[in-house]
């Protein structure tokens, strides 16, 4: 069973940075060829799962990574393979960015779509954590 577990989360200023964790059990990084991890932000108030906006993805096979437009510039991913962690560095962060940020992984074939929303669909991914949460003030 693929579990995944994010941390990281706080309350910083605008303009501040954070570092996002999202930690993978249930399948290895390293033996598994076609996976797509990817982020999503879900404002608070909203309940359903569809609702949440993709900003981030990483797609295993090609190694390309997926950024909406809203974060892009400011947002990086970088992956540790050895730790089956996947880490979501985020600069100049803005109020906007506020929500509970959930990662989010499929291991069937990939990240789907194409860019620029390539890996950003909610409902192409079975499994979820449970989130973290990010407030920044202005």
């Amino acid at each position: 069973q693929v579990q995944l577990l994010e941390s990281g989360g706080a309350s910083v200023q605008a303009g501040g940075s954070l570092r996002l964790s999202c930690r993978v059990s249930g399948f290895s990084f390293i033996g598994t060829r076609y996976y797509c991890i990817s982020w999503f932000r879900q404002a608070q108030g909203t309940m359903a799962r569809s609702s949440r906006l993709g900003v981030a993805s990483f797609n295993a096979g090609d190694g390309m990574t997926n950024f909406a437009g809203s974060v892009m510039g400011r947002f990086a991913i970088s992956k540790d393979n050895a730790e089956n962690t996947l880490w979501r560095q985020r600069a100049n962060l803005k109020p906007e960015d506020t929500g509970m940020y959930y990662c989010a992984a499929d291991t069937m074939m990939g990240c789907r779509g194409v860019a620029p929303k390539k890996g950003l669909h909610p409902s192409d991914f079975a499994f979820w954590g449970q989130g973290t949460q990010v407030t920044v003030s202005s």
